[in-house]
């Protein structure tokens, strides 16, 4: 089984972000979860949402202490939230960030990637330069990144899901897809 936690930014897509894996994993024919957790419900406030996969059925009904994964869409939550916080010693994390991983500040010796999810995202017209939609960029990397996924499934989730600019938000995961290096 792999667990995995997003963060990010009510308005940013993890809640849709977490959906839609779980959707791709279960078109698979893997069992699934996916829950958010909301703080403050409004635009804005920080957002974490947990996605489980696993090709046995999961009986575990608790919410991700320590995730496998942990994908931030918004890398200025990590000023004053440890979102490394219960991330197992060998799991990943992925920023959302035009920074290397060698220059971020994270109290963490696991593997670190980064990719510039804004910026894909501002290409392909999701969101606005001050509210940019960043969670079908983030899920183009997590095929390479989890091996739990194909981006087939993907790819036809995110089609299938996202409510407004399908074609956009596809080729905004592909690109994060095909430019993500592990």
């Amino acid at each position: 089984m792999i667990e995995i936690r997003f963060h990010g930014r009510g308005g940013q897509g993890a809640v849709v972000a977490s959906n839609i894996l779980a959707k791709a994993a279960a078109a698979e024919g893997m069992d699934v979860q996916s829950f958010p957790y909301f703080g403050v419900e409004r635009r804005g406030a920080p957002v974490t949402a947990y996605t489980r996969i696993d090709k046995q059925r999961i009986r575990l009904k608790s919410q991700i202490y320590e995730p496998d994964y942990v994908l931030v869409l918004d890398p200025f939550l990590m000023e004053y939230i440890d979102v490394t916080e219960g991330l197992k010693e060998d799991g990943a994390l992925l920023v959302n960030t035009h920074k290397k991983p060698s220059q971020l500040s994270v109290n963490w010796k696991g593997r670190v990637y980064t990719i510039d999810a804004t910026k894909i995202a501002l290409k392909h017209h999701l969101g606005t330069p001050n509210a940019p939609i960043v969670n079908t960029s983030i899920l183009g990397t997590v095929p390479k990144l989890t091996g739990m996924v194909s981006w087939e499934s993907l790819k036809e989730m995110i089609y299938k899901t996202v409510p407004v600019k399908k074609e956009e938000n596809v080729k905004a995961a592909e690109e994060a897809y095909n430019t993500f290096e592990l």
